[in-house]
């Protein structure tokens, strides 16, 4: 038998009710070995986001934590979604974050490394500094990786002031600084043509954006313009009838179908492509400008035989199994399920399902 499948038996489906693994299997006692630049793992989690520490964790109960190894290189976790918050200045930073450590799971080995190469023919995964480790059963929670590089004058454009983004850690206050300097003018929210996590954020910002200019009296003296690159408001229809409702009531002006290709952050300006006429562009200037950037697969999986045409991790939407390895599954952002891309699908799959 294949080695993928000799030592475990999954009950299908495995998602019941909106739980994830929530079938139980059976595995042979192993505990890791390491050998030189190598190590052994009966279940390596590769990712210490939400998705890869609530996995680590459930199978630490299943299997034991000696059994259970982690890759990820970051010395901090942070909580991302509240870095909308920290962008509005209702939420510092540092409150959004704390230690990888705390919130990894007792006993479970952190491999403090990053992933270099994942080759699922071998079961075995490369990371950056040269340490080969092999598994038997692999959960791959990678996320997304953001490409601020393919609008030009980014990311160096960080540098001006008037700009800023909440989808990175490097630019989530200049977001808050730009707010404070802000007295009248465009300000200016972008919505890219790639698939988004948390869609939702690039208008919660904008949103927080007009209630504090309405607080510190500066509402009258700002236009607030929402450039998206959907030809709708909102991907869900009964939310896009509200928002549409809630925009026109705060006279916020909002044209669809706009891709933000270049800022020339020195002349406080951004240029728009149109999508339904790609020879027009449009010319925006700004006093404040919020950046959701271009986003994509991750590099790892994209460049591996786990992927679908487009990159991302090509699983079964029913079960989070790889289509083509047995002993792999996925979880997160970095899947090609049919779903946001944000933790908050998880609360609407167990919800829809009870």
């Amino acid at each position: 038998r294949d080695s993928r499948n000799s030592l475990a038996v999954f009950p299908a489906p495995l998602i019941d009710r909106g739980q994830v693994f929530a079938g139980s299997f059976e595995v042979s006692p192993l505990t890791s070995h390491a050998c030189a630049n190598k190590e052994h793992f009966k279940m390596l989690v590769l990712g210490g986001g939400s998705g890869g520490i609530a996995m680590s964790a459930r199978m630490k109960r299943k299997i034991g934590a000696e059994n259970v190894a982690v890759v990820e290189p970051s010395e901090t976790h942070y909580y991302q979604p509240m870095w909308t918050l920290v962008g509005a200045g209702a939420k510092s930073l540092a409150s959004s974050g704390r230690p990888t450590a705390s919130v990894m799971p007792s006993g479970v080995k952190w491999v403090k490394s990053r992933v270099q190469e994942i080759n699922p023919d071998t079961n075995t995964v490369r990371t950056d500094n040269g340490i080969e480790i092999s598994y038997e059963y692999l959960i791959v929670a990678l996320g997304l990786q953001l490409h601020y590089e393919k609008i030009k004058g980014l990311p160096e454009g960080f540098e001006h002031p008037k700009i800023g983004s909440n989808y990175s850690v490097e630019t989530v206050e200049k977001t808050w600084k730009a707010l404070q300097n802000f007295k009248e003018g465009n300000a200016v929210f972008s919505f890219p043509n790639t698939p988004v996590k948390c869609a939702g954020a690039p208008q919660k910002i904008m949103y927080l954006t007009d209630a504090f200019l309405r607080k510190t009296g500066k509402r009258t003296k700002a236009n607030i313009i929402y450039n998206t690159s959907l030809p709708v408001i909102f991907g869900v229809k009964k939310y896009a009838d509200s928002l549409w409702e809630i925009v026109q009531r705060r006279d916020i002006q909002v044209n669809l179908r706009q891709n933000l290709i270049e800022v020339r952050a020195d002349k406080q300006e951004a240029v728009f492509e149109n999508l339904d006429n790609p020879d027009e562009t449009r010319v925006f200037e700004y006093d404040l400008l919020h950046v959701t950037p271009p986003m994509g697969p991750n590099s790892v999986i994209k460049g591996s035989s786990l992927a679908d045409e487009a990159g991302w991790l090509d699983v079964n939407k029913e079960t989070l199994q790889h289509v083509k390895y047995p002993n792999v599954f996925g979880i997160g952002d970095c899947t090609n399920v049919p779903t946001s891309k944000t933790a908050a699908a998880v609360g609407k799959l167990s919800l829809s399902s009870n």
